[in-house]
């Protein structure tokens, strides 16, 4: 098994990044959206947890910066019908916190928004995974979802931001204000995205 991979990134785009190891082996790795935002620049150092997949047409390597997020990419995988690269979409959309709260308290709306997942595959994801994220700890990473934002993210959701706009812009309001009501947080978000305009 590859359970890390540390390196130069040598390459990255949205579909797979490339990390090259003292050793000259380059390692090609697909990454979540969340992980592939936050990886340094081309020629910086990196350090990404690694889970390995092996199929019939061949083996892929895919990247998490913290070992929870690989922990629950794993557990996605036990779910029938629920392959890496759904698992990945997954990840992408909702990041691990929300993938994995979403599942625990059966929050079938927000798992049907990603891409692939119809209101069945969401059902049985339940069914099957409800209670195998019980034990799961979520590492305090980077783009976690802020505590205490959770009502503001699920407004600026309701105007019609992406989760991964409302998240980063709540994280920013919460970084700047920390005592702020939900109220003063969603202003401050707001101001912060109609700056980058549009909706994502």
């Amino acid at each position: 098994m590859i359970a890390s991979v540390s390196g130069v990134l040598t390459d990255k785009s949205p579909d797979a990044i490339i990390i090259r190891t003292e050793g000259g082996v380059g390692y090609e790795i697909t990454v979540p959206l969340g992980v592939f935002e936050r990886l340094p620049t081309t020629g910086a150092p990196c350090t990404l947890h690694t889970a390995l997949v092996v199929k019939e047409d061949g083996w892929s390597l895919f990247g998490f910066d913290t070992a929870a997020e690989r922990e629950i990419f794993r557990r996605l995988l036990g779910a029938s019908g629920f392959g890496p690269r759904l698992a990945i979409a997954l990840l992408s959309s909702l990041g691990p916190d929300r993938t994995v709260r979403s599942i625990r308290e059966k929050d079938l709306a927000a798992l049907s928004t990603v891409s692939g997942i119809g209101r069945k595959k969401a059902e049985r994801l339940v069914l099957e995974l409800q209670d195998r994220f019980g034990d799961v700890v979520l590492d305090s990473a980077p783009g976690a979802r802020p505590r205490g934002g959770a009502e503001a993210v699920r407004a600026l959701e309701h105007l019609g931001y992406g989760a991964p706009a409302a998240e980063d812009a709540v994280r920013l309001a919460l970084e700047a204000n920390p005592g702020a009501d939900t109220a003063a947080v969603v202003r401050a978000a707001l101001k912060h995205l109609m700056s980058k305009g549009g909706r994502t």
